[in-house]
């Protein structure tokens, strides 16, 4: 015959003691480790704290550019991945045709002041 064993009580409160003390023990200890931005800045270098407010806004601004391009990619059926080559791709044509017409414009330019500087010589 098979002998009947109790529930042992015992070792399952210690589990649930010891689940409990690392569920919740943990992150508060991370939180009470992490320091906050507040006091990372307040240890910074003098030289270094002016120059991280006077780039916050502009940083925050890059941000939130970056995340509105990732929106607008997102939108798209194709990966975003492919979205971003093609965006890539699209503004180096742009640049280079802005560059060519950069050129014409200044080869342009070049050549009315040789025409100028030819009848004032004459």
């Amino acid at each position: 015959m098979a002998t009947k064993k109790g529930v042992n009580w015992r070792l399952w409160s210690k589990v649930i003691i010891g689940g409990t003390a690392v569920s919740v023990g943990g992150p508060m200890f991370t939180y009470w480790l992490v320091p906050t931005e507040e006091e990372l800045r307040s240890r910074y270098n003098p030289d270094l704290l002016k120059r991280s407010i006077e780039g916050r806004e502009e940083r925050e601004k890059e941000f939130d550019d970056f995340v509105t391009r990732l929106k607008e990619y997102s939108k798209s059926d194709k990966p975003i991945w492919f979205v971003v080559q093609e965006e890539e791709e699209r503004k180096k044509k742009a640049l280079f045709e802005k560059a060519r017409e950069d050129q014409r414009q200044a080869e342009a330019r070049r050549e009315e002041m040789r025409k100028e500087a030819g009848l004032q010589t004459k």
